[in-house]
């Protein structure tokens, strides 16, 4: 049984079947409540615009790609992998294809291919597809995980780890020609590291040893473009961080722990501040840095390490999903229950910027949207706000 999504208009008007509303109607209502909440501050949060579509099946997978939102509907063997463009809101499927049974999926963006990763029960990756973005059609499929880069792709195999998957990598790392899935250039490792996709181009990739050894290298061709030996660190999923053209690291000291900034790609050390006594968690806000411990948020500038703003009872708020490149966004249920606040966090700070019915689940950034299931399991798209709105 096939799952079939077609997004219709939300309080009841009829099922967008026809030709497909303009885009600029479906933001105009967004783009006002937005002026009145951000510039004002005057505003309460209202209900965002929606489009809405029938209930998916109950073992669905939202998938978020680029401009494309990949449904996953496990509950039919072979498995169907359906890929919605959120830029035609209204229409069908771009395209429905069969997917080997996996346990879990993961997805991202190259150009005109989109790379999906299948995991099995207990995380591990087993292997990723390169499909055409436009058809669905398979274009080249490797063992282990394989990133994305600006104009080009990596692909390591992870260290199986239920507690912490996917950061940390084993083996070896391996430079992938986008076009035939082929190897490139291949660098051992001699123990376990940790691998963090550069923004920008000239694609660049940092593989951090756990030894301290850290290398910026190009995507293209393997070169070494930085090398330094850092201090230990805890090398956790949100640890290090890359932003604002700079390499964070949490390190422990005596006491508790710092945070160092470490210039990219050359990594010269140019700020250390402490992070606190207790858990701090470290993550990318847009063109900050964000850090949490178990009560408050606060961004620091990733160039001097200085604080941009504070957030406190900012821990309370916990962030959507989505791509590395995706807007920051926070949800938090009111203590009745009975709605989700919606928050936007870039320079100037934290923003309430909408609110989502109670019941609204397993929600997906994707670059100028938000996927979501409302109570009713049904898909529903809304305009998302992005950072600097």
């Amino acid at each position: 049984m096939e799952t079939l999504i077609e997004l219709g208009a939300e309080r009841g008007a009829a099922r967008l079947s026809g030709p497909t509303p303009p885009v600029p109607r479906w933001w105009r209502p967004v783009v006002v409540l937005l002026a009145c909440v951000v510039l004002t501050g005057a505003a309460p949060p209202a209900r965002l615009p929606a489009l809405t579509g029938p209930a998916l099946p109950q073992r669905a997978v939202l998938v978020a790609a680029g401009s494309l939102l990949l449904v996953v509907d496990a509950g039919v063997d072979p498995p169907t992998l359906a890929a919605y463009d959120l830029a035609e809101p209204g229409r069908g499927p771009r395209w429905r294809v069969t997917v080997p049974p996996a346990a879990g999926w993961s997805a991202e963006r190259l150009g005109e291919l989109v790379l999906v990763t299948e995991r099995d029960p207990v995380r591990g990756v087993v292997a990723t597809t390169a499909r055409s973005a436009h058809s669905g059609e398979p274009r080249w499929r490797r063992p282990g995980r394989v990133y994305a880069t600006a104009d080009g792709a990596v692909a390591v195999s992870e260290v199986r780890s239920v507690a912490d998957p996917g950061r940390r990598i084993e083996g070896a790392v391996h430079g992938v020609d986008p076009a035939t899935g082929a190897t490139r250039w291949t660098v051992p490792l001699p123990s376990t590291a940790v691998l963090t996709v550069l923004p920008g181009a000239p694609s660049r990739v940092l593989v951090l040893r756990d030894d301290g050894l850290a290398r910026v290298y190009d995507v293209g061709d393997g070169t070494v473009r930085g090398v330094a030996w850092l201090p230990p660190a805890d090398y956790a999923p949100n640890n290090p961080q890359v932003t604002g053209g700079h390499l964070v690291l949490r390190h422990p000291v005596v006491g508790g722990a710092e945070l160092v900034g470490y210039a990219l790609p050359g990594l010269a050390e140019r700020w250390r501040v402490p992070a606190g006594d207790g858990e701090v968690a470290i993550d990318g806000c847009g063109a900050l840095l964000c850090a949490q411990d178990g009560r408050d948020r606060w961004a620091l500038a990733p160039a001097t390490g200085s604080r941009v703003w504070s957030w406190p009872g900012g821990a309370d708020w916990r962030p959507v999903p989505g791509e590395r490149d995706s807007p920051r966004l926070l949800l938090r249920t009111t203590q009745d229950g009975r709605r989700n606040l919606l928050a936007v966090t870039d320079r100037d700070g934290p923003r309430v910027v909408g609110v989502l019915p109670a019941g609204t689940r397993d929600c997906r950034v994707l670059p100028a949207a938000l996927a979501c299931r409302d109570a009713a399991g049904r898909l529903v798209v809304r305009p998302g706000p992005s950072d600097g709105t």
